[in-house]
């Protein structure tokens, strides 16, 4: 027998029925899920950051960092990829001292400057020590020119050229003013640097050819104030209150890749003291003697004799 069609009345009662009850099965379907995966607590959230002061507590005294700029890919590749192929060089030396209370200050050593080793007949250039003995042997070369006490540098960083184009695509770009119009090839390192003169807006790759750029007539000391500048332009741009946030992944991301015994800590802590004077920096030069006749612009240079530390390398007040 066929089952009697249910009133109209009563077939819509059971619909609604079965539409709470589904309802009622979703919502506690949606309970049970929150047992899972809750709600973020507003309250463990990172506080929001109002200054550079807030990435870290500043170091308790100067701390100095040795920067060595590598002419290889990678901190670590054992081979520069360059022409001629052998063994990283340093391409770039700078020294950063970054003070509790104080503008950081950067020493550009010259790669050019003359060195003599114990047991070598002749002085060789700074810029060949990495090759030969890595950080530890550029770390007693520049103690002994920048006369500093035993014990420094602090801390060491080694870039390559990718950490470099790294550090400023994690950016976008950053505001950079070439003196000059840059313009060179080179096929063997399939290298073709191309950069107009003015203000402008540079990505990783055009801020890589900014510092690999050497002009004829300046030689070395015309890339070291460039590379003044470019470190001018990137503590501009990590200054302003939008990276802020940002600056915390950025050295996680940063000390992923570079040689470095500075920890994530470590980084913050002097981005803190560092960042807190905006985009100061006072710049400390080694005093050169011109290049001897005949040896050329490129050539060895001996550095000013002078007695007692290094003039201007020290605490501001």
């Amino acid at each position: 027998m066929e089952p009697r069609p249910l009133p109209t009345s009563e077939r819509r009662r059971r619909a609604v029925l079965r539409v709470s009850a589904a309802g009622l099965g979703f919502a506690l379907g949606l309970t049970a899920l929150s047992l899972l995966w809750p709600r973020a607590d507003r309250t463990l959230e990172p506080p929001a950051l109002a200054s550079a002061a807030d990435l870290a507590k500043a170091p308790t005294r100067a701390v100095t960092v040795l920067v060595i700029g590598v002419d290889a890919e990678h901190a670590r590749d054992a081979s520069n990829g360059a022409a001629p192929a052998g063994p990283a060089n340093s391409d770039a030396v700078l020294l950063l001292r970054v003070q509790p209370a104080g503008v950081v200050q950067v020493l550009p050593l010259p790669i050019e400057a003359a060195v003599q080793l114990p047991g070598q007949q002749r002085p060789q250039p700074l810029g060949s020590l990495y090759r030969q003995g890595g950080v530890a042997l550029v770390a007693d070369a520049v103690r002994e020119l920048a006369g500093l006490p035993a014990g420094q540098p602090d801390r060491y960083v080694v870039l390559g050229r990718s950490d470099l184009r790294t550090l400023i695509e994690a950016m976008g770009r950053i505001d950079a003013s070439p003196t000059q119009a840059m313009r060179y090839s080179d096929r063997s390192q399939k290298l073709r640097i191309d950069l107009q003169a003015g203000l402008q807006r540079l990505d990783g790759l055009q801020v890589e050819h900014m510092v690999r750029f050497r002009d004829g007539a300046t030689g070395e000391d015309g890339r070291r104030q460039q590379h003044v500048q470019l470190l001018r332009s990137l503590l501009r741009e990590l200054a302003q209150p939008a990276r802020l946030p940002l600056l915390a992944p950025l050295a996680r991301q940063l000390l992923s890749g570079v040689g470095t015994n500075l920890s994530e800590g470590e980084v913050l802590s002097l981005l803190a003291a560092g960042l807190s004077h905006g985009s100061e920096l006072e710049v400390v030069s080694l005093p050169l003697l011109p290049p001897a006749p005949g040896v050329g612009r490129q050539g060895l240079r001996q550095l000013v004799p002078r007695s007692g530390p290094l003039a201007g390398w020290s605490d501001n007040p």
